[in-house]
């Protein structure tokens, strides 16, 4: 047990996002924003003036803290940092791709989906060798 991720059981799990100002303000509105003492929030709000190292440092900081249970992440701002997403492997926290009000969602470029695809091929051909 000691090499197994654990989940955070405390109350104080959050979920944090990286996405449009659209579909940040609908998560808050929901009650997922927070603010932590050293006014650090749970969210990027991205539009044309992000910088691609702002999002790619925004993601390594969600990746790592303690208290961060999912980051949800729009699929084209993932797409900005597919090498970073893609090379994720850690449970915890689970990154989700969600789509945005002006970028439809594209099962292809999803990352997750294509580990279950690929975990279900592998799963197929490992049961036809019975």
């Amino acid at each position: 047990m000691a090499g197994r991720a654990q989940i955070p059981n405390k109350s104080s799990a959050l979920i944090s996002m990286i996405a449009d100002e659209d579909t940040v303000t609908g998560f808050l509105l929901a009650g997922v924003g927070n603010v932590d003492l050293r006014r650090k929030t749970n969210y990027l709000i991205v539009d044309s003036k992000t910088t691609v190292k702002a999002i790619e440092d925004a993601f390594k900081e969600f990746t790592t803290k303690e208290d961060i249970a999912i980051v949800l992440i729009s699929q084209y701002v993932a797409n900005m940092i597919r090498f970073l997403v893609d090379s994720y492997n850690k449970p915890v926290p689970a990154i989700l791709e969600i789509p945005s009000k002006d970028h439809p969602y594209d099962p292809t470029h999803d990352s997750v989906l294509s580990r279950v695809k690929y975990l279900f091929s592998a799963e197929s051909v490992a049961s036809g060798r019975r």
